[in-house]
């Protein structure tokens, strides 16, 4: 298996994304390269990605008609090799839940066919190899809060907000110096 790797600049931060031959293997944003989503690609895989400037090309054009709001969603194929059993079905399930709405874990767990396993979906979001093409950001609690996004709660409510179509005039804080950098 061949796999590149690319970054891009995003409002939330630097995108890490990993593409194998057959589409986007992984996608994480960050305050910098991640370099564990690209270890954990080498352990599972054995294979080291490389990096080759450009190749997630039209996948950064997707992404910035997706931040500046012309676009719902987005047309790329999703390698789910790094995803297994129910957590599969969750982030597929997950992927149903239209541009500019919410779902709770427990509404997904549905979905997915397993009706009380709303902790499962939770984790399945938490570390998902994907971020933003499969929206686990729109996800959220079963009493309406948005709950944790990386211990980034803030880039959960932009992006819910640019989904539902409201003013974007604030801007996304640094991450604090402590951060441990999990996205989920």
């Amino acid at each position: 298996m061949t796999l590149r790797y690319d970054l891009g600049a995003t409002p939330l931060g630097v995108v890490t994304t990993v593409l194998s031959d057959q589409g986007v293997l992984a996608l994480h944003v960050s305050d910098d390269t991640d370099r564990w989503v690209l270890e954990l690609l080498a352990q599972e895989h054995g294979v080291v990605p490389d990096h080759v400037p450009g190749s997630g090309g039209a996948l950064f054009a997707q992404l910035d008609e997706y931040f500046e709001a012309r676009r719902e969603s987005f047309d790329v194929t999703v390698d789910w090799s790094l995803t297994h059993g129910f957590a599969r079905d969750a982030l597929q399930a997950v992927c149903t839940i239209p541009y500019g709405e919410t779902a709770s874990y427990g509404e997904v767990a549905v979905i997915a066919g397993r009706a009380r396993a709303h902790r499962a979906v939770g984790t399945a979001c938490r570390t998902t190899p994907f971020s933003l093409v499969v929206p686990v950001h729109r996800v959220i609690r079963s009493d309406g809060s948005i709950g944790e996004y990386g211990g980034r709660p803030e880039n959960k409510r932009f992006l819910i907000d640019l989904e539902k179509g409201a003013p974007a005039s604030f801007s996304i804080p640094p991450a604090p110096a402590s951060a441990n950098g999990d996205d989920f």
